[in-house]
């Protein structure tokens, strides 16, 4: 199991959240439950769209950084460059009738 993930969302009105955690079930869950943002609990239900294993937090959090950073087009590019990896099809949080593919990207060499 990875230490740290970062992930996006795709919340009800269409916009992303990008954000990174050490437990992802348990941030989803929070996220489901609107606790875990202000932003997406006013946006709910979302939608796991894109799950990135990292080394360690301080991977996660540059990761992330960098994510938010970039336009929305390049966020939606950087899901759909990954969704070949591997499907989060059991993942108790993904909606599969999404547009694009959710994905589990392996980020490294």
């Amino acid at each position: 199991m990875s230490e740290a993930w970062v992930y996006m969302l795709r919340c009800r009105d269409g916009s992303l959240y990008t954000g990174w955690t050490s437990d992802l079930d348990k941030r989803m869950a929070r996220h489901q439950a609107g606790k875990a943002s202000r932003y997406t609990a006013s946006r709910l239900p979302v939608e796991l769209a894109l799950a990135l294993p990292m080394a360690d937090h301080t991977a996660a959090r540059r990761e992330e950084a960098r994510i938010k950073m970039l336009p929305r087009a390049d966020k939606l590019a950087l899901i759909a460059e990954v969704k070949s990896v591997r499907p989060l099809e059991d993942h108790p949080f993904v909606d599969l009738d999404v547009q694009e593919r959710v994905v589990l990207a392996v980020v490294g060499p």
